[in-house]
């Protein structure tokens, strides 16, 4: 196991390293930031200016180990907008991402995986109709759109839980739901086929002539081996959540990353967007380098392969 685990650590080292490549170098070709910074209209002597002071006439690759350097260490420079350092409001805002997609991964998990596992026990039943219907409401349906339907519903029809801000974890609601919603319909089919082909093994045949309990041969030997991709799935989609919930944290005015990420884009602000993809690219490592783990321990196959 600690060789397994030592591989893929170097795998999420090597993969963290090309993510920082791409997050620098596509920043600075996409655009020259000293224009950018300069605003319309200004002066070629203060465009000059502004790429000296901040080093931008300096080559690409000198610049980047100096970012890279400074990164690593937690220093991401002052926000161009906010005029404070990076890294203090992005610590800020990272608790109200984390607890939203917190709560929407375990929202999905809770059902999208008995939803999976009810309509491979009876396929091609009403309720594996069912299942499969609420799975392609949500891919079909556009997260911002859902949302907007829970807010006049819940928050200005009914009145039950508030529709804007973080102050309690009541706001949490209604933008957990609608982001769970987006990724239950993928871990649900997983689920379902998953449970559908291990269900028709020959060792749960075996397990079930030899007269286990059927809750024993579902859960003990079934559901253990169904939930191994579940689990891979189950990381990248909450790493999705955390990069993707600019929308619904504009929608709910959650002052998380998200929203922060769509300030910095719309204000130029290209240190807060560098640090913002680095660092929701570094947590989609962590997550993915947890799932291996897991899948590792759960099927021991997997360690040798």
């Amino acid at each position: 196991m600690l060789a397994y685990a030592a591989k893929r650590a170097l795998l999420a080292a090597l993969v963290a390293l090309t993510v920082s490549l791409a997050c620098f170098f596509l920043v600075h070709l996409s655009t020259d930031i000293a224009v950018a910074m300069a605003g319309e209209g200004a002066r070629a002597e203060d465009i000059d200016f502004i790429r000296k002071q901040y080093g931008f006439d300096r080559p690409l690759g000198v610049q980047y180990a100096e970012w890279l350097g400074r990164a690593v260490r937690g220093d991401f420079g002052d926000s161009l907008y906010f005029r404070i350092p990076v890294a203090k409001i992005v610590w800020q805002r990272l608790p109200v991402t984390a607890t939203l997609g917190g709560y929407a991964i375990l929202i999905a998990l809770g059902l999208s995986i008995p939803l999976g596992v009810l309509a491979a026990m009876r396929p091609n039943s009403w309720l594996d109709r069912l299942a499969l219907a609420i799975a392609v409401v949500g891919q079909a349906m556009p997260s911002f759109w859902f949302a907007l339907l829970l807010m006049l519903l819940f928050g200005v029809t009914l009145g039950w839980l508030p529709i804007s801000g973080s102050d309690t974890q009541a706001h949490f609601v209604l933008p957990a739901i609608a982001l769970a919603y987006y990724a239950a319909p993928a871990i649900m089919r997983l689920t379902r086929s998953g449970m559908l082909e291990v269900l028709g093994s020959d060792y749960i045949r075996t397990a079930r002539a030899k007269g286990l309990r059927p809750m024993a041969v579902l859960f003990k030997h079934a559901l253990r081996n169904a939930v191994i991709p579940v689990v891979a799935l189950a990381a990248v989609q909450l790493g999705f959540m955390l990069g993707g919930s600019v929308v619904i944290e504009t929608v709910f005015a959650l002052n998380g990353l998200g929203y922060l990420a769509w300030e910095a884009i719309l204000h130029n602000d290209f240190p807060m967007v560098q640090a913002i993809v680095l660092l929701i690219a570094l947590i989609y490592i962590v997550l993915t380098f947890l799932a291996d783990l897991a899948n590792g321990w759960l099927d021991p196959r997997i360690r040798i392969a």
